[in-house]
């Protein structure tokens, strides 16, 4: 890149460095004491930690999970100004985005494991801009994935030209008058899986670009199945 000044060119570069920040994330514990399965999730973009911790306290069954919801790192204030929100990540640097969220994520669940009783089962829940992070968690994490849950959100582009992933089960939901996550996009998705010899459960509801206790009563039957 240049920019001029008194009709000189000037050259300016771009640089990245990598650097230390904080994340958040919420835990909230089963209720026996007996080794527990981890159910992580996602937010969307503009939403936060504890909002999806709440969506995933009403799925039939959660009671018998270890809840871990996680912040993503770019914070910034809600619109009326009285919350503070988060987007997973933007378009500029991607790649040093994406591999900065998979390095967080890692580290979580690492934390987790160490200090709360549970098994070895790790089941990934995304929404909307946190599918992305659900698929992306589960293709190259460090940890085994035993399933993925996704309501409203495509799979990232990037996973779709990487060989030798191993798919766990993948539930997908979409409500039918979801105008970002539309039907074309979830059947690019279900092609493509198709594709590669992999065959998601699928949940449609009457609804929109949100969660709805149908999709909750899909989800709770497909964790049991993959506990």
């Amino acid at each position: 890149m240049a920019i001029s000044k008194n009709n000189t060119a000037i050259s300016v570069s771009t640089h990245t460095i990598k650097t230390t920040t904080h994340g958040r994330y919420l835990v909230r514990r089963p209720s026996t004491s007996t080794p527990t399965p981890i159910l992580v999730g996602f937010h969307g973009y503009g939403e936060h930690a504890d909002r999806l911790l709440s969506e995933l306290n009403l799925i039939p069954g959660a009671d018998k999970w270890l809840l871990l919801s996680i912040q993503g790192l770019h914070r910034f204030y809600s619109k009326s100004g009285r919350h503070v929100v988060s987007s997973w990540m933007t378009r500029q640097d991607r790649d040093s985005a994406m591999a900065d969220n998979l390095s967080y994520v890692n580290d979580v669940v690492n934390h987790v494991k160490e200090a709360h009783n549970t098994t070895n089962t790790v089941v990934y829940c995304g929404f909307s801009q946190g599918v992305a992070m659900a698929y992306r968690a589960a293709a190259n994490g460090a940890h085994r994935c035993h399933g993925i849950v996704a309501l409203a959100g495509d799979i990232p582009p990037e996973l779709k030209g990487q060989a030798k992933i191993e798919w766990p089960p993948i539930l997908i939901g979409r409500g039918n008058t979801d105008e970002w996550y539309t039907q074309d996009k979830m059947d690019i998705d279900l092609e493509f899986l198709h594709s590669i010899k992999v065959k998601p459960e699928t949940c449609r509801f009457n609804a929109g670009h949100e969660w709805v206790d149908d999709f909750r009563t899909s989800v709770g039957k497909f964790l049991r199945r993959v506990c």
